[in-house]
């Protein structure tokens, strides 16, 4: 990765802890599209490692608001979907990967942008679980589904409550991946690196995030992760 490359990313995964720290989502729907442009390598690794510290924060800063009963339905599915988003990094290479992680953001979001107001029931929240687990382990793009779910909550219950139900199943992708033999070195070299970006967008939404519910941020991050995954679909080309 050459210089340029690391401070874009850098830059890009302080923006994206911000966003996702103020609204609850947006940080691997912006984060992976970007990534991948420039160094595919660190998907999905290095976007799962780096969520893991920062959904903890969001998670603890705003526990009291935690909605428990979809935090459980949600991580049972997450756990099934884990194992089909392992067999498709397998399966597939490099570029037919981007296009995924491509067509995956540009769809999650559309879906997203249109989707009416509902309130799932358990086994709603069993599927969003096994669409996030599939579409995060094999892309790390898990978002859209449990903000799909989550979306029309007060926001200090979508947050909390997404950034638990992505813990959960970010460390079950990550041992999964790790006793695949997903990780390489360099992945955790730059993932290291990149900590102190992550750190930096988390603590300043701690400023803004009581100020906000979403609506404006939400259509802008989804906007974005468009965009972006329209490049990458271009650039996959």
């Amino acid at each position: 990765m050459t210089l340029t490359a690391f401070i874009i990313i850098g830059i890009t995964i302080l923006v994206c802890a911000f966003i996702q720290g103020a609204t609850g989502m947006g940080f691997a729907m912006i984060a992976a599209p970007v990534v991948t442009l420039l160094d595919p390598s660190l998907i999905p690794v290095a976007i799962l490692l780096l969520m893991i510290p920062l959904n903890g924060y969001i998670g603890f800063r705003e526990r009291t608001a935690i909605d428990w009963r979809g935090v459980k339905w949600v991580s049972i599915g997450r756990f099934a979907g884990t194992f089909l988003g392992l067999w498709i990094l397998f399966v597939v290479n490099l570029q037919q990967l981007s296009l995924l992680i491509g067509w995956s953001t540009v769809l999650a979001a559309a879906v997203a942008l249109v989707a009416p107001a509902f309130d799932p029931n358990r086994t709603g929240l069993v599927a969003v679980g096994l669409i996030t687990g599939i579409t995060e382990t094999s892309t790390g793009v898990g978002g859209p589904p449990l903000a799909l779910a989550f979306q029309h909550k007060a926001a200090p219950v979508l947050r909390s409550t997404v950034a638990l139900c992505f813990l959960v199943g970010e460390v079950i992708s990550v041992i999964v991946l790790a006793v695949s033999g997903k990780f390489t070195l360099g992945t955790l070299i730059a993932t290291a690196a990149l900590l102190p970006f992550l750190a930096v967008g988390s603590w300043a939404s701690r400023f803004v995030h009581h100020r906000l519910d979403g609506p404006l941020l939400r259509y802008i991050v989804l906007g974005f992760a468009v965009v972006s995954g329209v490049v990458v679909i271009i650039q996959a080309w």
